[in-house]
């Protein structure tokens, strides 16, 4: 007896399974336990079944890089250059962020999420105990770490707190919370501080969480004082021993790529904020080339200013379009591939995480096909890409357990999320 069943959808596996134009999956625990086409077997039985014709089946979209509580600053600082961005509006309101705030900006990011098929995140973030709480509490999947900012007074113990996750955590038994350190950027912290960070990171087989080479100033500014790149710098310390997630890589030299895919490092391409930000555009098609995994990012909702995955998959297919004069430069597919199964590669999550297979984690989608723009249908992966919306989310799955249903939350309490969240954006301001 399998506990769920989902009967005829179109399914994109992201996997070897490719893709089935009616088929059917079903759920035993946490894990997928039957995929194939349709009929479904008359022996296949299920507690709880979900008719999904009409429907398209996607992995869990991953989110490989975000700061979650952002979301009470959005709009706050926008149509800025980014270090100014960062210094004159969002350190002084980060400075007074409280848990509370944290918790409630959070919990307004995990159903923002959620609502558009986003079922993992790694975040980077103060009070990040609050950031697991979240995680726990609306079933979804996620990386946190605490922002470390070497130069502040406080580094050394702010490094011994973010190692110190506790190890009771249901959900981190489960998987479900995959503590990661985060040095916040090579500008931010000096060697000294990152090879603490590494060191720490060894002992406890914890994986990095890193900014890298995301504006031309940050690159020329550490090639004035060092003589290096960001990249070669945080590289000559050791950090890319540990498995690392370096955000951004905008501003990246051939050498820099090629320290990136020597040694293994994992890319967050963030299309929407690199844009928003004036940031410039990432390589990306010559990273793939070189054997970098690329993975999608929505980056904070300060700097997006939301975290629609869907929205960065049509960015990240269009831009290379543009920017290379050449329509076929990214297809739709391998878009979509990098918010899903690349971001969970980039994570060292995608043995369990990022495509449909049996085995894996139960971390599915299901979005609806029947609405206008998505009628007519000549290529799903290509509607995902090029025409579906976040809203377009039908039935969220994480780990096995549906979290949204028919677009309404299992468990959450929306209106009280956007309520409180509302509240804490509006107190936060008034502190400033």
């Amino acid at each position: 007896m399998f506990d769920i069943l989902i009967s005829g959808p179109t399914i994109v596996s992201v996997g070897p399974h490719g893709l089935i134009k009616r088929g059917y999956l079903a759920i035993k625990g946490q894990r997928i336990a039957a995929l194939g086409e349709c009929p479904v077997p008359p022996d296949l039985r299920s507690a709880e079944t979900i008719e999904a014709e009409g429907m398209v089946m996607l992995p869990g979209l991953v989110n490989a890089h975000t700061h979650l509580a952002m979301t009470l600053m959005r709009g706050l600082a926008d149509d800025m250059e980014v270090m100014e961005w960062l210094e004159k509006r969002i350190w002084p309101l980060e400075a007074k962020l409280t848990e509370e705030d944290c918790y409630w900006g959070g919990m307004l990011g995990a159903i923002e999420m959620l609502r558009g098929g986003t079922t993992c995140f790694n975040d980077m973030y103060y009070h990040f105990e609050v950031t697991t709480q979240v995680i726990v509490e609306s079933g979804m999947r996620g990386c946190p770490s605490l922002v470390l900012l070497g130069f502040l007074p406080f580094s050394e113990q702010s490094l011994a707190r973010a190692a110190d996750l506790p190890d009771d955590w249901s959900a981190k038994r489960e998987g479900r919370v995959v503590p990661m350190l985060g040095p916040h950027a090579a500008y931010s912290c000096n060697e000294r501080y990152l090879a603490e960070v590494v060191n720490v990171a060894k002992k406890k087989g914890m994986g990095i969480h890193i900014h890298l080479s995301e504006s031309r100033k940050e690159v020329e500014e550490s090639l004035r004082e060092f003589g290096k790149t960001p990249i070669a710098r945080v590289a000559e310390v050791g950090l890319f021993e540990c498995p690392t997630l370096a955000a951004h890589c905008v501003h990246v030299t051939p050498e820099d790529i090629q320290i990136l895919s020597r040694f293994g490092v994992g890319v967050s391409h963030n299309p929407g904020s690199n844009l928003k930000l004036a940031s410039g555009f990432a390589p990306v098609l010559e990273m793939i080339r070189q054997g970098v995994t690329v993975g999608l990012g929505t980056d904070g909702a300060a700097s997006n200013n939301n975290l629609d995955m869907f929205e960065e998959m049509r960015l990240a297919a269009l831009l290379p379009k543009a920017t290379s004069g050449d329509p076929t430069a990214l297809r739709a597919f391998q878009a979509l591939e990098m918010a899903t199964l690349g971001s969970a590669r980039a994570l060292g999550l995608d043995k369990e995480i990022g495509s449909l297979e049996v085995g894996k984690k139960a971390d599915i989608v299901l979005v609806d096909f029947r609405r206008p723009h998505l009628v007519p249908c000549f290529d799903v992966v290509s509607d995902i890409v090029y025409s579906a919306r976040a809203d377009d989310v039908h039935t969220v799955i994480v780990d096995g357990k549906v979290v949204l249903k028919e677009r309404r939350f299992t468990k959450l309490d929306e209106e009280e999320i956007l309520s409180k969240a509302s509240q804490r954006a509006h107190s936060l301001v008034e502190r400033v």
